[in-house]
């Protein structure tokens, strides 16, 4: 196996080491997943569907209109949130707001409190909240990098959490979080960017969210790792998102993916509910890396 390819198939017999003891809880009912593609990669999200039903509907409503693609971070606080979802940019066209949808009823609850890691919908600031400023949420989205309960929650009637990002992306969110915040006044004096624009700003200054996708949901467990791997090694899965498939190799029936970019896949024996790594190019040897089971607690821990 190519040596850039070890990482994951070592990381991976290491976590099922480590799990191979534990007890696994009951796997609760599925929420829904939505993936944002970022420049520096992907981003997962578990929504609350039961604890904020009518925010996450809006949410994805935004999502599967595809407004928010070619949407960027437009604003960064380290310690405290990144937020977008409020304007696109495209090379040749320039900067534009995503179209607003009619307010979505606040649904904050001490319950979902803004803590690290939880996502919530920005609002119109007001001193004191009105009822027009509490229920003022359209389409802009933040991903608390802190515990800010003592300031979100008390604030404007609350911010909305309605979402959790997974822990494979909360590490490209901290990754976010450490870009240089340059000040380019109003809406974007807290504004990360890759680079730095020679002239114009052009796409690739920016931090792009270059389209957001709710994940089919899991038909097994199987699904639940893929998608896991995928966002844990995006450097080697990609490009994430691939669709799972059933194929029979050597008599041996496997549920799989296939990632093109790096040629390789990860599968699941059917008979023997077992997780393989395969690199073809890489010398073909398809490689035994644990039992399924003890494998799963990690992707629950981790948010799927």
């Amino acid at each position: 196996m190519s040596a850039p390819h070890r990482p994951l198939l070592n990381s991976l017999r290491r976590l099922a080491w480590l799990l191979a003891a534990c007890l696994l809880a009951p796997l609760a009912a599925q929420a829904t997943m939505v993936r944002l593609y970022t420049t520096l990669g992907p981003v997962d999200i578990q929504l609350l569907d039961a604890e904020a039903p009518a925010t996450v509907a809006n949410f994805l409503g935004y999502v599967n209109r595809r407004d928010y693609d070619n949407t960027f971070i437009h604003r960064s606080i380290p310690g405290f949130i990144v937020q977008g979802g409020g304007y696109t940019w495209t090379d040749g066209v320039g900067l534009a707001s995503v179209p607003a949808q009619p307010p979505v009823v606040n649904e904050f609850s001490a319950t979902r409190s803004n803590l690290r890691g939880t996502v919530a919908m920005a609002k119109i600031g007001a001193n004191p909240p009105t009822p027009a400023s509490i229920n003022s949420a359209t389409n802009q989205w933040f991903i608390n990098l802190a515990n800010n309960a003592s300031n979100l929650d008390r604030q404007n009637g609350g911010f909305t959490v309605f979402g959790r990002v997974t822990a494979p992306g909360m590490a490209v969110v901290d990754a976010m979080a450490a870009l240089q915040v340059v000040n380019a006044q109003g809406v974007f004096a807290n504004l990360p960017l890759i680079s730095q624009p020679v002239g114009a700003v052009r796409r690739t200054d920016l931090l792009m969210v270059d389209s957001v996708v709710e994940l089919p949901a899991p038909a097994s467990d199987a699904d639940r790792l893929f998608n896991y791997l995928e966002a844990a090694f995006a450097s080697l899965l990609k490009p994430p998102g691939t669709v799972s498939a059933t194929a029979n190799a050597g008599g041996t029936d496997y549920y799989f993916r296939f990632y093109p970019a790096s040629n390789s896949f990860v599968a699941v024996g059917v008979a023997d509910n077992v997780l393989y790594y395969l690199v073809p190019a890489a010398g073909g040897d398809i490689v035994r890396v644990a039992p399924l089971p003890e494998l799963m607690g990690l992707v629950t821990q981790a948010g799927y």
